[in-house]
């Protein structure tokens, strides 16, 4: 079409720019905490749901867990900011009750993750918990008879019946979820954070929208997101060999 093809010059470009490496850590780090925090949690709240025998309890709570799943990102931002106003947030007017100074949470680069962590965590682990929700009401109800004629407590019920009852359900969301590992909140991330804190903040995604869209780098953009796209690929098919050679549960 006219066109100069200019082969790997933009992959050259982002991997002799230290900017990238700074951004690439970002999202690394960002990435790992949110799914070695984030993954577990909506087991552990599936396996704790499961004991309510209470069938109006269980319900309430499971509908207010599933509620912020439905909030849209700007609403979920939004109330971040509100709660964490420096200045009328409640947060900082608990911290200034106590005696002390208000703290700019958004704007503090030691708190942005805490922050994008607990927030993914409070939106998504109910809406998370469903596979496993959905997973428990398949195990075999005459296991725990056996298992309570041999003895076990319902602690022992839960490491050896339920949790590897529910164990190629979780097996199956590890993979993908790694598989996402470099694919973050972007929208969330584009919401939250300001220069001050781009030494933490800044990862692939705001990245390649500031230099793709903002800065007409369209080129330069799309390599960063194609390396992007085969690094979640390699890591996919690593995690998935790995399953398939460990135990017999595998996406292919």
């Amino acid at each position: 079409f006219g066109e100069k093809w200019v082969g790997l010059r933009y992959f050259q470009m982002f991997i002799n720019d230290p900017g990238f490496w700074n951004v690439f850590k970002n999202t690394i780090v960002l990435s790992v905490l949110n799914l070695v925090i984030g993954f577990p949690f909506p087991i552990i709240f599936a396996l704790l749901l499961n004991e309510v025998d209470h069938m109006l309890t269980k319900r309430l709570v499971q509908t207010v867990s599933y509620l912020p799943r439905f909030f849209s990102t700007v609403v979920v931002v939004e109330i971040i900011v509100v709660l964490l106003n420096p200045t009328n947030g409640i947060v900082n007017r608990l911290i200034e009750h106590f005696g002390h100074s208000a703290i700019y949470f958004t704007n503090t680069s030691a708190y942005f993750r805490p922050i994008y962590i607990l927030s993914d965590l409070w939106q998504f682990m109910g809406w998370n918990s469903i596979l496993y929700i959905a997973a428990l009401t398949n195990v075999d109800p005459q296991l725990y008879e056996v298992s309570e004629i041999d003895g076990a407590g319902r602690w022992k019920q839960t490491l050896h019946v339920t949790i590897p009852g529910i164990m190629p359900t979780i097996v199956i969301t590890f993979i993908l979820a790694v598989g996402h590992i470099m694919s973050l909140g972007f929208e969330k991330i584009l919401l939250l954070y300001s220069p001050s804190i781009y030494d933490v903040a800044d990862v692939i995604q705001t990245m390649t929208y500031r230099l793709g869209i903002v800065g007409n780098s369209y080129s330069y953009a799309s390599a960063i997101g194609l390396f992007q796209a085969l690094i979640n690929l390699a890591l996919i098919w690593a995690v998935n060999a790995l399953a398939r050679k460990i135990g017999e549960t595998s996406l292919w």
